[in-house]
């Protein structure tokens, strides 16, 4: 599958709310190892980690395709990435 640098931006700004929403939710409901969450607390607590996991995989996988088709080093186009990400959020 092709992905256009756009996209790799799309991809790295929505791995990155994910994880600012796994981290949220680490905070009000406190580190998941002591296990003080209730049922539904975890549930939501695990899916947002599994939604974040599956766009941070999403995201590296794309951008190993990128860097293949364009013949670039991948580190190169990461920091590219998180650049452009960041940017666009100021």
């Amino acid at each position: 599958m092709s992905h256009t640098f756009e996209e790799l931006v799309a991809k790295q700004r929505a791995a990155e709310a994910a994880h600012a929403q796994v981290r949220d939710l680490r905070d009000a409901y406190g580190p998941p190892a002591e296990r003080r969450m209730t049922g539904a607390q975890s549930g939501t607590y695990e899916t947002a980690l599994r939604a974040w996991r599956d766009l941070a995989r999403d995201l590296q996988t794309a951008v190993s395709e990128y860097a293949r088709q364009t013949g670039r080093p991948r580190p190169e186009i990461e920091a590219e990435v998180a650049r452009a990400a960041a940017e666009e959020e100021d």
